[in-house]
């Protein structure tokens, strides 16, 4: 199954009747395992989940912790970029390298690097004097 397969069919099961806006994201390991994850919303804003956040979960529960590749699919009218905080996320477990493609569900996509997408990026070396 490809990235795009795996996020379009798994976009169909997020949780949006607020917004109505379904996202799907799939990743990839380095090792080649597959991870989905997409959107659920809650009455009480902002206490949902991103579909970047549910495929990074996913991916942690099953005892990975990298990401070699990352899609992200939307029914918007341009390619649908991760937010701040998923960008954040990926960031963790992603090098600046990995590529994201972000796309429509009528097929235009975009890619971008996670160091485009995060530039000056928080990680870990800011954390070596603690």
């Amino acid at each position: 199954m490809t990235l795009r397969d795996a996020a379009a069919a798994v976009r169909e099961n997020a949780y949006a009747p607020y917004s109505g806006f379904k996202v799907g994201t799939a990743l990839r390991t380095p090792g080649g395992q597959l991870f989905a994850g997409c959107n659920v919303e809650n009455v009480a804003y902002p206490e949902g989940t991103c579909a970047e956040a549910g495929a990074i979960a996913a991916m942690i529960a099953a005892g990975e912790t990298q990401i070699a590749e990352v899609y992200v699919i939307a029914d918007s009218p341009n390619p649908v970029p991760p937010c701040g905080g998923c960008r954040q996320k990926l960031a963790e477990f992603a090098g600046s390298d990995v590529v994201v493609t972000m796309a429509t569900v009528d097929g235009v996509e975009k890619a971008m690097t996670v160091a485009e997408l995060l530039p000056g990026a928080f990680g870990k070396g800011h954390m070596d004097n603690v």
